[in-house]
């Protein structure tokens, strides 16, 4: 169960770039979450998949010299659905379809893989933990400062920031 948890449903094997598959394999089941129960569905499936990575990645990386292996894919599902929380809340309170709203879907997919492969700052502090918590942490720094990215990109595409 932990493997199965951890490799998001054994997206994280797929090569080459495991990271990258899992945060495309979250947006599909991420939109499944908001049509199915709005930006709340998500947030809460978010901190309990958050919950369950944590545990599924210690259980996993328990006894082994590699601490983060590339196939744990949990985080990246973590991180990119903290992305898509301002495109979820957005759509939801303005009632337009969460599909129309498609810049901001490759916005926060783009930024997220960008932040999450980059790990400037804190996502690199996160990262050099060298523990399942660091693990699980420098992609939900990464998936935090991509919907920062996303609300900015938002404000400038529509006209608030910058008139």
């Amino acid at each position: 169960m932990t493997h199965l948890i951890a490799t998001f449903f054994y997206i994280g094997h797929l090569r080459p770039a495991p990271g990258t598959w899992g945060s495309l394999a979250a947006l599909p089941v991420g939109l499944l979450l908001m049509v199915l129960g709005g930006p709340a569905l998500l947030i809460v499936a978010t901190v309990a998949l958050f919950g369950l990575g944590w545990w599924a990645t210690a259980e996993e990386t328990r006894g082994s010299e590699n601490e983060d292996p590339s196939e744990i894919v949990v985080d990246e599902v973590v991180g990119q659905w903290i992305a898509l929380w301002p495109l979820a809340i957005g759509a939801a309170n303005v009632g337009a379809s969460y599909i129309a709203l498609w810049p901001g879907w490759v916005a926060a997919f783009l930024l997220f893989r960008l932040l999450d492969i980059k790990k400037w700052g804190p996502v690199g502090w996160a990262d050099r933990r060298g523990d399942p918590l660091g693990v699980m942490l420098d992609d939900i720094i990464a998936g935090v400062f991509a919907a920062i990215g996303v609300v900015l990109f938002a404000g400038i595409y529509h006209g608030i920031i910058l008139r």
